[in-house]
């Protein structure tokens, strides 16, 4: 679990309910662990982004999720791993190919609650704050899940993305979706 900001707590949370274990990383020494995949939670993209940096962590973590770490980013972790976004020139792990926007649904007054299918999922609970979309992706990226035709979770290889918060609600279809990604519990 990326530990420098955000949600991570309740993403620990559920997953400690499906049995299974995590660990913060907050420092490089902390990517030594053994590890099968990594969470980067939602919060503010711009302060992971800069702390990555300067606990010289960008790098390492963006050589292991090249090699193959099953990743999952919720909102800014979706920013995170997108090698584009529209809104902002800045970019930060860069890892999956798509593009993104920032604060798309505007302030956190513009935040919701819905309920859509993720791929071949029936409704699943939905939780946006500040949250973004994608706005295109490459053939290399599997569309999960979309709401008012705008694309709001997506897969390439084992890096996995939603804008919204599954960690928010009790549901545990997008835990238990990655930790299949990782190889099962």
């Amino acid at each position: 679990m990326l530990a420098l900001q955000g949600a991570f707590i309740e993403h620990e949370e559920m997953l400690s309910k499906l049995g299974v274990a995590s660990f913060e990383i907050r420092k490089k020494n902390d990517l030594m662990r053994s590890f099968d995949g990594l969470i980067i939670p939602g919060g503010e993209s711009t302060v992971q982004g800069k702390l990555l940096k300067e606990l010289d962590l960008l790098e390492s973590i963006r050589q292991l999720i090249l090699e193959g770490l099953p990743t999952f980013g919720t909102c800014a972790g979706l920013l995170l791993l997108s090698k584009r976004i529209e809104n902002d020139a800045r970019s930060y792990l860069a890892t999956m190919d798509i593009t993104a926007v920032r604060n798309a649904y505007g302030r956190q007054l513009g935040s919701f609650y819905t309920e859509a299918s993720l791929g071949t999922i029936d409704k699943i609970p939905m939780t946006f704050i500040r949250a973004p979309y994608i706005e295109e992706v490459s053939d290399s990226v599997e569309i999960l899940a979309t709401v008012n035709s705008r694309i709001v979770a997506a897969r390439q290889g084992n890096q996995l993305v939603t804008a919204f918060h599954p960690e928010l609600n009790d549901d545990f279809t997008v835990h238990r979706y990655f930790i299949d990604i990782c190889g099962g519990e």
